[in-house]
């Protein structure tokens, strides 16, 4: 009774089409594109407004239902998957652009607004939102704030938290905060919207955004380079930085088995675009305003380096179709990842001179605790974030939990971090005092206290109310 009587609530708030109950609650709104976790949901429930959500969780909070903001489900961490018997909150009905400002450079934009479509709305009025990264097409607003996603361009513009310029969420009591400023600079007090960005909706729902736009570039720049090794690559990236005078936007790290196998499995759909057996290989990509120069300046740029030996080769596109062909060494994972199912993908950092060291140890506890384990590593060079795909081609909690120890352990002992960009979730939960502190989860738990003392905003996420 108390199920149905929460339920018709619900339906008085939004309009029944827009609930869901029990067993009839569709599976998108149980589980992530993981598949690690299924839960069964009391109910799914789709606001149009920032009103709707504010009366879901005075609702939701008077009679301690847990709530689970859900996005496009591109997470692999479990943040977004609700507690059984608890309430999914889906936004996809609140995916307006409200307005673009060209001379501001700001995006007003609802939280369900799909990220791809919010690029295309920028790039309409001459705008460019940089955030990019391969769940575009599906990923939302509001989720990439909630776990402050990084992606292909954060070399120079920055994660989602650089782009965040205003904010408005409902907290677990349903009273809405909101300060959709356009302002870029703001000293006065304490700026309570960071400790929404990344809080992977355990502090409140983010309905609205006011987000930081940079004009359009016109020039693009892609190529596909390689060297004898990691540091000649960095060295590459840095050297790179200055001599494109500020336009390098993308320099993704890929080692040398990563290419190896995907190449190959990608052949099928598109030749190699470079020989194998290098000692490592990096997609650059420039973003530019001079049709005139910027080409020549970037083909220059990787001559000068070749020259020096830093760079053993490079290809650079000519054409769009070969820009896609390039980034699709990057990009079109399935046809290399899909024969190594079940796997775990990790997504981890620490400071860029300490991968190749990471790599070394994490390769070494792989193959103490699971020997006939096989990993691909590739990343983000501009801001350490590496990631892992690791396989024995059978999959039990036990060999999880090796593979996690394994990764981990060495994330700790360089100081690093066991989430760059994908968040804690369910998944990373029990490791997440290996690169925190007690007094820092701690502090965390006090937060989330006076945020929402009841507990009900995605509970069982990111750290344990209880210090373990």
């Amino acid at each position: 009774m108390m199920a149905d009587r929460f339920g018709d609530e619900l339906a008085a708030i939004v309009g029944e089409k827009h609930v869901q109950r029990g067993d009839t609650v569709d599976e998108r709104y149980r589980t992530d594109i993981s598949r690690k976790y299924a839960t069964a949901p009391g109910w799914a429930v789709r606001p149009g407004s920032t009103a709707e959500v504010s009366a879901i969780m005075r609702a939701a909070h008077a009679a301690g239902i847990s709530v689970t903001a859900i996005g496009g489900q591109s997470g692999t961490s479990g943040a977004a998957v609700p507690s059984d018997g608890g309430l999914a909150i889906s936004l996809e009905r609140m995916n307006r652009v409200h307005a673009i400002d060209t001379l501001s450079m700001t995006m007003d934009v609802e939280a369900g607004c799909i990220l791809q479509i919010a690029q295309e709305a920028a790039e309409v009025q001459g705008a460019f939102l940089p955030l990019d990264l391969g769940a575009r097409g599906s990923a939302m607003i509001g989720g990439t704030i909630g776990t402050n996603a990084g992606g292909n361009r954060v070399v120079r513009w920055g994660m989602m938290r650089d782009m965040v310029i205003g904010l408005e969420a409902v907290l677990a009591d349903g009273t809405v905060v909101s300060s959709l400023t356009k302002m870029l600079k703001d000293n006065a007090g304490y700026h309570w919207k960071h400790l929404l960005i990344g809080s992977e909706g355990t502090l409140g729902i983010v309905t609205r955004a006011v987000l930081r736009l940079r004009p359009l570039p016109t020039t693009r720049q892609t190529a596909l380079v390689a060297a004898p090794g990691f540091e000649q690559m960095i060295r590459v990236m840095r050297r790179l930085e200055v001599s494109l005078s500020g336009q390098l936007s993308s320099f993704e790290l890929m080692w040398a088995d990563f290419y190896e196998t995907l190449t190959t499995a990608q052949l099928p759909q598109r030749p190699r675009p470079m020989p194998s057996g290098y000692g490592i290989y990096a997609l650059v990509e420039a973003m530019g305003g001079n049709e005139a120069l910027d080409g020549q300046m970037f083909e220059q740029a990787l001559a000068v380096l070749m020259e020096e030996g830093l760079l053993s080769d490079a290809v650079i596109a000519q054409s769009d179709q070969q820009r896609e062909a390039l980034w699709a060494v990057r990009e079109d994972l399935s046809p290399g990842f899909t024969p190594r199912r079940p796997f775990v993908a990790y997504d981890v950092s620490m400071a860029i001179a300490d991968m190749p060291a990471f790599v070394d140890l994490a390769l070494a506890n792989l193959k103490q605790a699971v020997p006939d384990a096989t990993s691909l590593f590739y990343g983000h060079a501009g801001d350490g974030n590496l990631h892992a795909n690791v396989s024995n081609g059978t999959m039990d909690a036990a060999t999880k939990a090796a593979f996690d120890t394994a990764i981990f352990r060495a994330v700790s002992s360089f100081g690093g971090s066991i989430s760059a960009e994908h968040g804690i979730g369910m998944d990373r939960l029990p490791y997440i005092g290996m690169t925190r502190t007690a007094e820092e989860l701690d502090l965390m738990r006090t937060i989330k206290r006076a945020i929402d003392p009841k507990g009900i905003l995605n509970p069982g996420k990111v750290f344990t109310m209880d210090a373990q």
